[in-house]
């Protein structure tokens, strides 16, 4: 029936083309099916296009085409194009910046129950973008984001209740959502999850458990986890102590523009610790460190010029 032109079963055969399921598969094959669909108006046909033109998969990136395609399939009610397309807005991603319409998009998209547009929803009121800030309702649109199961969702509640933020303080409970969000791999959830371990919040302390969540959290990439991670082998804390690990994470959160982990990879690099002594990388991290407005570091390195 794709042969015949019906739009549903394009779309179909788009995305078992995309995630190789009965077919080999077959990235461009999938955008040839989709744009088929796409065409006769298939709205989430419309949405996995523009993913494909957003990602660069089967096709050329372009996050102009992407955002276009994200527009018909939101015009046309699909929820996640409706997201994806909040996204952009909220982004500047393949079109101008526009947090209030980012925010339209994310409210339409939530309505119809999407997790991932609760969740960014969520990010909007907790952060005043596009809309009022209001932290009662971001912890509501996550806890309804949570409770479908979306790990950003469970991650961010879990960080309103360990906080107090829209909700009652409460540490056990953001335990509860923490581990709910790592054990799906979401690598916040897990640096989360970390932190609680390391620092027995809503949990009995254990520090080896907090260090084998940084690690999974570390290995995503996550800067926090990263930073936790370099300070656990720095100190011996879960693991053995090793000086030379403590760099590697340092270094990689540092990059990231963590700021602590700049401090700290700049003390290494003075002190010669996990690394050949260094001074003038060791003033290089510290004053990333003190252009973030760091205190330690302006203290450091305002010595360092009185000094000479």
């Amino acid at each position: 029936s794709s042969k015949q032109g019906n739009a549903d079963a394009q779309s179909s055969l788009g995305w078992c083309y995309d995630n190789g399921v009965g077919v080999a598969k077959d990235e461009k094959a999938a955008v040839k099916w989709y744009a088929k669909s796409a065409a006769q108006g298939n709205a989430y046909a419309q949405n996995n296009l523009g993913a494909c033109y957003y990602r660069g998969t089967g096709v050329t990136k372009d996050e102009r085409v992407a955002v276009k395609w994200y527009t018909k399939s939101a015009r046309g009610g699909d929820a996640n194009g409706q997201n994806n397309l909040g996204w952009c807005y909220e982004k500047g991603t393949g079109v101008v910046k526009n947090e209030s319409e980012a925010f339209k998009w994310y409210i339409k998209s939530a309505e119809q129950e999407n997790g991932d547009a609760q969740n960014n929803l969520g990010r909007c009121y907790a952060s005043g973008t596009g809309v009022t800030k209001d932290e009662k309702e971001a912890a509501r649109w996550y806890a309804m984001s949570a409770k479908q199961g979306n790990a950003y969702g469970e991650s961010n509640l879990g960080s309103c209740n360990l906080n107090g933020r829209g909700v009652a303080k409460d540490e056990n409970e953001a335990f509860k959502w923490f581990i709910k969000s790592a054990r799906q791999g979401n690598a916040l959830g897990q640096s989360n999850l970390g932190w609680c371990y390391d620092n027995g919040i809503g949990v009995a302390k254990d520090e080896k458990e907090a260090v084998k969540w940084y690690t999974k959290a570390a290995e995503q990439e996550n800067p926090d986890a990263q930073c936790y991670l370099g300070a656990c082998y720095e100190n011996g804390k879960g693991v053995a102590k090793d000086a030379r690990q403590a760099v590697k994470w340092y270094t990689k959160a540092a990059q990231q523009g963590d700021v602590v982990a700049q401090y700290n990879l700049a003390s290494c690099f003075r002190e010669g610790a996990g690394v050949v002594k260094d001074n003038k990388a060791s003033i290089g991290w510290f004053t990333k460190a003190a252009e973030q407005g760091n205190s330690h570091a302006q203290c450091y390195l305002g010595s360092c010029y009185r000094d000479g």
